[in-house]
């Protein structure tokens, strides 16, 4: 009997036992958090009643996480504005063109996925500081779009070589030069998959730590995951603090993967690299 089938057969209650086993391991954090969050300070209840909002207002207002979340939502949406554009320039070059060193490109764009960010800092640091832009929001954007660009080149070929190439040739019989053509009838086919890259590009800039501590020295110009790293000091931890500022910084990517969950699978799925 094939495993496949097996477990076809199986009772039901053991495959309940299975997945409440694995809920319990997922879920569990999370309701450590959120009890943290929403318990009074000090208290050791299991159960957070009396209910409280006071760790998020203080969080919010006291601690300067209003400015971590706008400054962090900007550099979210133009990280994804801008690897979109440029990794559709270049995705449509790798699936559509054929040039000498396009194997090798492809080669070094693979390879670069294998090397740390932290190698980047000293380099990037020195460009940033030539052209101005330390303790900018912009060079935190132009360092993860560097960051997240040769994977999402990578994928988006791989969404345009599903797209038939006849399609195209038909829409320049019909009198549409090249941009057109691929404005009109490929672009709206890469749907999914552009949901699925933006997406995996916002939530990677929203959630990086490191670029935005090294390039943002003021306060008000830092993100949440540096303002997170504010709540904890090396005598004291505000557990209810960074528990409620944990939430704020989780809510807008569970509610972004919310709506785009039935695009994600089939923009993952679409976009397999062919040979």
């Amino acid at each position: 009997m094939s495993r496949r089938r097996a477990w076809d057969e199986a009772p039901l209650w053991q495959i309940y036992l299975l997945l409440g086993v694995y809920l319990v391991f997922t879920l569990v954090p999370f309701y450590w958090i959120a009890l943290f969050a929403l318990r009074p300070a000090g208290s050791t209840s299991l159960v957070p009643w009396p209910m409280t909002f006071e760790h998020f207002e203080k969080v919010w207002t006291d601690r300067g996480f209003a400015t971590y979340f706008q400054n962090s939502v900007l550099v979210g949406i133009a990280t994804l504005v801008l690897t979109m554009v440029v990794a559709l320039a270049g995705g449509y070059a790798l699936a559509r063109f054929d040039f000498r060193v396009k194997r090798a490109f492809m080669l070094a764009l693979l390879c670069s996925q294998f090397v740390p960010g932290a190698l980047l800092l000293v380099p990037l640091f020195q460009i940033f500081a030539g052209l101005q832009l330390i303790n900018s929001l912009g060079s935190v954007v132009v360092a993860e779009t560097v960051f997240q660009l040769p994977l999402s080149m990578i994928l988006i070929s791989g969404f345009i070589r599903n797209v038939p190439y006849s399609l195209e040739e038909a829409a320049w019989v019909d009198g549409c030069d090249r941009f057109r053509a691929f404005r009109i009838v490929v672009l709206p086919l890469l749907r999914p998959g552009l949901i699925a890259v933006g997406s995996f590009a916002f939530v990677h800039a929203w959630n990086h730590f490191l670029f935005a501590l090294m390039f943002l020295s003021n306060q008000d110009k830092q993100t949440i995951p540096v303002g997170l790293s504010t709540l904890m000091s090396a005598d004291s931890v505000d557990l209810g603090a960074l528990a409620a500022g944990g939430i704020i910084a989780a809510v807008p990517v569970v509610i972004v993967f919310a709506f785009i969950q039935k695009w994600l699978i089939t923009g993952f799925s679409a976009g397999a690299v062919k040979g």
